[in-house]
């Protein structure tokens, strides 16, 4: 009986000790490709943290441990998107046939707008910005819409019956505009009686204490005095900007009045 058990326990420790041979190398070859593989992202994350050259626009070097920024193509120029409305008809009898207008087309809409109304095109640059930001299909939740974001009641009135239709909206919104910069003959109570009604601009006796409306006022005025806003020298003064006074005796004076 001793005998005819030998050969099988033999038999099972030399394929344990095959196994754990094998067991071990394979252990062995993982910890070795790990091992590789950490060493190489090491020394990929040393290279890319190496010192590097830049040099500004205006000639200066800088020797950073960083990558150089990429610089944006500044000559690359996005083109304006088209602004396309479809036809629409309704029982009233107003119908518009379908059209397509590009900003450019905007553009020339404002200012042969402006002209015939004697309006700063500026300004009225400055309102199609804060108002609806160039959208001519721009709807609020107070019912105003298009560019200059009109009420149906004021823009019927200034005989624009379609408010999406930029060249109605343009002109009634300008019309509406002069006429507001007409009975006030102040830059501030016009906007702020186009953005809260002439009604609220007469109870308040100047610009309506009303959030909204004071930031709306400030916003306009913000994109109508910027560098760069094409507007008329003459037309309108900056009620907010520094002006530099010399007082008789010599001083020098900066105030905003």
């Amino acid at each position: 009986m001793r005998i005819s058990r030998i050969p099988y326990r033999k038999g099972m420790m030399l394929r344990r000790e095959t196994n754990r041979e094998w067991l071990n190398a394979t252990t062995l070859a993982a910890c070795a490709a790990l091992g590789a593989a950490f060493f190489t992202s090491l020394f990929a994350a040393s290279a890319s943290a190496q010192i590097a050259r830049v040099v500004d626009d205006s000639g200066r070097q800088f020797f950073v441990n960083a990558e150089p920024p990429v610089k944006p193509n500044l000559n690359a120029t996005k083109a304006r998107p088209n602004i396309y409305l479809p036809a629409e008809s309704s029982f009233t009898g107003h119908s518009r046939p379908a059209m397509e207008i590009g900003r450019d087309g905007v553009e020339k809409l404002v200012r042969e707008a402006s002209d015939r109304h004697s309006v700063d095109p500026a300004l009225v640059r400055a309102v199609i910005e804060t108002e609806s930001n160039w959208n001519p299909k721009a709807y609020s939740r107070k019912g105003a819409g298009g560019l200059m974001q009109l009420i149906p009641t004021t823009a019927q009135r200034y005989g624009a019956y379609d408010v999406f239709n930029p060249q109605q909206n343009i002109d009634a919104g300008v019309s509406h505009l002069k006429r507001l910069l007409e009975r006030y003959g102040n830059l501030d109570l016009a906007l702020a009686a186009y953005n809260a009604g002439e009604g609220a601009v007469d109870r308040a006796h100047g610009v309506p204490a009303f959030r909204e409306t004071q930031n709306y006022v400030q916003r306009v005025q913000n994109a109508y005095f910027r560098p760069g806003s094409g507007r008329l020298p003459d037309a309108f003064i900056n009620p907010h900007a520094i002006h530099r006074d010399v007082t008789p005796d010599g001083r020098i004076i900066f105030t905003n009045e």
